[in-house]
């Protein structure tokens, strides 16, 4: 998976059959899960099933395999959604603040929007004055934000990664 990017070419979930979707639908639920173990639970043998994950891995359906940590294991209890809109909308200066974002560990989510507001980012803190110095000291030192505004989560009622195919 690593190197040379996915043959994305002409490659569309229309191009997947059931064995492939199943395969998929298994990985987003447990990506340690082995070609043997899915291989069993679909009634097939384990060699056909690891070809097909790593056809998937070449094409891109796959990006990455990753572990989802628990954040309050790690004493990061706030999360905040900061709306970000930009007083110039040149693309030297969108591309700017792609960057210096990207830059910002704290930052865990970045999305380029349509609407009301340009950005919304993702950030999870340890507190809200650890928040508070995120704002003051990184990201209002980003040139060109016009308007910046948080909310905070209350409460998480559902969070999932995983794709309804």
């Amino acid at each position: 998976m690593a190197g040379s990017p996915p043959d994305t070419k002409y490659h569309t979930a229309a191009d997947l059959d059931a064995t492939d979707l199943a395969i998929l639908r298994i990985l987003q639920t447990d990506a340690k899960k082995t070609a043997k173990e899915i291989a069993a639970g679909l009634n097939l043998t384990p060699s056909p099933i690891y070809e097909r994950i790593k056809r998937l891995e070449e094409r891109g359906f796959i990006k990455q395999y990753v572990a989802i940590l628990d954040k309050s294991r790690f004493d990061y209890p706030v999360t905040s959604f900061c709306q970000v809109s930009m007083r110039y909308h040149d693309k030297e200066f969108i591309e700017k603040f792609e960057e210096q974002i990207q830059a910002l560990e704290e930052v865990q989510e970045c999305y380029h929007m349509g609407g009301e507001v340009d950005f919304i980012l993702k950030i999870n803190c340890r507190s809200l004055e650890d928040y508070h110095e995120f704002i003051k000291f990184k990201l209002s030192k980003i040139e060109n934000i016009g308007v910046l505004t948080s909310s905070f989560v209350l409460k998480e009622i559902t969070n999932s990664v995983a794709l309804p195919i």
